[in-house]
């Protein structure tokens, strides 16, 4: 079965135009990589002064994400990730979640 991967944002109120923008501008390398399912960018509930985001990776497998991860795609991927602009947006680094499916309804 597959395996999700999200990264969940903390974005300063205010900001959220901006880090969309990032996601929208970027050079995603995703379809040229094995595995590769399907992305989201989502956009949750606000906070105290922050709005959630969580972006969602779906994979064929853990072991195609994993590959992913030490891909010169991957790094290209991120190459900008530490940029201030993108560090001014956030409150707090991403925070990591991997899921392997156990059901799946489609």
């Amino acid at each position: 079965m597959s395996f999700i991967a999200m990264n969940r944002f903390k974005v300063r109120a205010g900001s959220e135009a901006d880090f969309e923008e990032v996601w929208r501008s970027r050079e995603s390398r995703l379809k040229e990589v094995p595995g590769f399912k399907e992305f989201r960018l989502l956009k949750g509930p606000e906070g105290e002064g922050y709005r959630l985001y969580s972006s969602h990776v779906i994979w064929a497998t853990r072991e195609d994400f994993e590959a992913w991860t030490k891909s010169d795609a991957f790094r290209a991927a991120h190459k900008n990730a530490g940029q201030s602009s993108t560090k001014d947006a956030l409150v707090g680094p991403p925070q990591f979640e991997g899921f392997e499916t156990v059901l799946h309804e489609g």
